[in-house]
């Protein structure tokens, strides 16, 4: 109809520099279980032209495929049986402590207010109060709890709660940070406001890479720029081989995917989320 707008996928120049996370072989068994096999995967530099551009990277898969243990194991919190994960431009192993880590649960200290919680956060990075305040107000102002300031966590509903874990690892953290289930339990407008943080962030950076593990496929095509899923391979009789992989990588930069505002909307995001829809089936 005239005057409707027209939605097309925008490619962009997009290049790719040094290794800033390298999961490399990473295996771990629990209990005698095999959880995770051979997993790999790595997150590049990239160069978005004109722009300062960090990376936002999916992790999918159903539950009990690992990604909360994989999660850990990123975050230096939990070492693998075998393999190693390595991080920054040097490409060191990663040590509990070096990351930002928003868990699903999101814990903030129940003896602080909100604005405390923030500021100790900032306090442990070494700004100024001047700064911290600035920072940590700021934050919140982006998700709608500039009001929340002096409230107690358990005043808080679920979803201002993991928004607030967001904020503080936000503040804390410079290069790299994983966020377990950013989107559960958060209705249609919060989601949106965290995927709109998520990129606000991801360009404050050239190195900062974000890390997102969820099952919420159309969230995280929306915040991502690549994807990887996580799923079992299969014997010859199509049963699952304990242990999970990366079973395949989707670059959403060559759709065209990434930075662009109602990308929802446009027809290739309906394509590849009926297609990841359709390989999470087998995983």
């Amino acid at each position: 109809m005239f005057g409707d707008p027209v939605y097309r996928e925008r490619q962009e120049v997009v290049t790719y520099g040094a290794p800033l996370l390298t999961v490399k072989d990473v295996s771990i068994i629990i209990e005698e279980r095999v959880i995770l096999r051979e997993v790999n995967a790595q997150v590049c530099d990239l160069f978005r032209e004109g722009h300062t551009q960090g990376q936002v990277v999916g992790f999918l898969g159903p539950s009990g495929r690992g990604k909360t243990t994989l999660f850990k194991i990123m975050a230096g919190l939990l070492v693998p049986t075998k393999g190693e994960v390595l991080i920054g431009t040097e490409q060191k192993p990663v040590v509990s402590g070096q990351v930002g880590v928003v868990a699903q649960h999101y814990p903030l200290m129940r003896h602080l207010t909100v604005g405390q919680n923030l500021l100790l956060a900032a306090h442990n990075k070494g700004l100024d109060k001047l700064e911290s305040v600035r920072r940590a107000r700021d934050l919140l102002k982006r998700f709608g709890l500039v009001d929340r300031w002096d409230d107690w966590p358990r005043a808080l509903s679920g979803g201002q709660r993991q928004r607030v874990a967001i904020c503080q690892q936000i503040i804390c953290s410079d290069k790299i940070i994983l966020m377990d289930e950013p989107f559960s339990g958060l209705d249609l407008i919060a989601k949106d406001e965290v995927c709109k943080l998520i990129a606000e962030v991801a360009a404050m950076d050239e190195e900062l890479t974000i890390v997102i593990i969820t099952h919420d496929i159309s969230s995280a095509i929306r915040a991502s720029d690549h994807l990887w899923l996580l799923g079992f391979d299969r014997d010859s009789e199509g049963k699952p081989i304990e242990g999970s992989r990366i079973q395949r990588e989707i670059n959403l930069v060559e759709r065209g995917l990434p930075w662009q505002p109602d990308v929802e909307r446009l027809p290739n995001f309906a394509s590849t989320l009926r297609e990841v829809e359709e390989a999470f089936k087998p995983l």
